[in-house]
């Protein structure tokens, strides 16, 4: 028989979700539901996780684009921004 988790064991199961948040959520997540009970398999969390998991496309935590064939990497003419107060001025 496989394991059943309630919404406590799920949430523990599943990093930075609360039991509130999988009660707000249930309609939108895979369950088993035997009369007034809901329960989670370790097949819906999975599926949980994969529906819910997103990997960062831009910003730090994203992989950078590897260099051109020309050598020049595609962010180099990137800038950081001026400070608060200071007026842009577009060098090139």
């Amino acid at each position: 028989m496989t394991e059943r988790f309630d919404y406590a064991a799920a949430a523990e199961q599943l990093p930075g979700v609360s039991e509130t948040w999988l009660r707000r959520h249930i309609k939108r997540l895979p369950h088993t539901k035997a009369g007034r009970a809901v329960y989670f398999t370790a097949a819906d969390l999975e599926r949980i996780d994969q529906l819910f998991h997103h990997e960062p496309s831009t910003g730090p935590l994203a992989t950078a684009p590897a260099p051109t064939a020309t050598g020049k990497h595609p962010l180099a003419s990137l800038r950081p921004l001026p400070r608060r107060g200071q007026a842009l001025t577009h060098a090139s």
